[in-house]
């Protein structure tokens, strides 16, 4: 099952010539899931390979104006293309009333939207994964995300398999699954014969805007990715404590102290380029990247690797021309 993030606008309180403001899209397997909407995030989705998907869900984290002002125009693109399937919008306290305030600039829809509002310690169940919001600390009601995977079954013994007598085919499968098979003579094979110890699934975790917090370094405890935000250097460190944002260093500080395997940092102040915020956070937590708009970071599951920045592997990159060989 892949797992990617792809960094839609990465740039903090308003765009740059190359950041836009805040959005994060998740992929896993099928699933396409949105976190926080900045102005123009239709447009980065267009601009990206990824285009702009049917979101079945959107996850706001708070709701300043560079998290939020690019709804409205989301919600209407997708009407004036006739969506028909309902779209659920989650975030903290006040979302209600805040999504509908906008029903005047929106209009009418073409499809149900569900507003549902959380708050810290609420989980999602999802297929295979939930999300767990969380308390942030950045002076309005605001949650982060995590994104956990469930426990998978341990690696499968091929060798007790065999040794066991369990043919090739439908059984085998039963037993990757972690259930028992019965055979006609009677035995019965239980999966914890043939199976290794279980192994964890991924985690990866979203803060938004946030001034360092505790209850972040708990919730990302042992994640495999940890993006949060670096508004700051540390020469801005009472800057960062007055609007209750937080400096590379501070970021970097939470990470070291969760054991995460990868720091994204985001959401830069346009005073910045992104190298010196980068090794201001990396001589704490060396495991730090920077992403630009497009940027993209795979998460294997923890026997396959480490999460990987993968520079602009969310560009659109346009068909090569084909080249005649016909003589002119």
């Amino acid at each position: 099952m892949d797992l990617d993030l792809v960094f839609l606008g990465t740039s903090g309180s308003m765009p740059t010539a190359q950041r836009a403001p805040a959005a994060l899209l998740v992929r896993r397997g099928g699933d396409r899931l949105l976190f926080d909407c900045a102005e123009g995030t239709q447009r980065q989705l267009l601009r990206s390979s990824v285009g702009l998907v049917e979101l079945g869900e959107i996850f706001v984290t708070h709701f300043h104006a560079d998290h939020i002002l690019g709804l409205p125009g989301l919600f209407k693109t997708f009407s004036l293309r006739g969506r028909e399937g309902p779209l659920a919008v989650y975030g903290p306290r006040g979302l209600v009333d805040l999504l509908g305030s906008l029903k005047r600039v929106v209009g009418k829809l073409s499809y149900e939207l569900r507003v549902v509002e959380v708050e810290p310690g609420d989980v999602l169940e999802r297929d295979g994964y939930r999300l767990a919001a969380f308390a942030v600390s950045h002076g309005v009601p605001a949650v982060g995300w995590s994104l956990i995977e469930a426990t998978r079954p341990g690696r499968f013994d091929v060798e007790a398999a065999d040794a066991l007598g369990v043919p090739s085919g439908p059984e085998r499968g039963a037993l990757q699954r972690g259930e028992s098979v019965t055979f006609p003579d009677g035995r019965t094979v239980s999966a914890d014969q043939v199976l290794g110890p279980p192994r964890p699934g991924r985690k990866i975790v979203i803060t938004g805007d946030t001034s360092p917090s505790e209850t972040i370094v708990e919730a990302a405890w042992g994640a495999d990715l940890l993006v949060t935000e670096a508004t700051f250097s540390e020469e801005e460190r009472e800057r960062a404590q007055e609007t209750m944002h937080q400096t590379a260093a501070q970021a970097a500080g939470m990470a070291q102290r969760a054991n995460v395997g990868l720091l994204a940092l985001t959401h830069l102040s346009n005073r910045y380029f992104g190298q010196e915020i980068a090794r201001e956070a990396r001589e704490i937590f060396p495991d730090t990247i920077v992403p630009k708009d497009f940027d993209l970071v795979e998460v294997p599951f923890a026997e396959r690797g480490m999460p990987q920045l993968v520079k602009g592997g969310a560009l659109h990159r346009p068909e090569p021309e084909a080249v005649s060989s016909a003589p002119k």
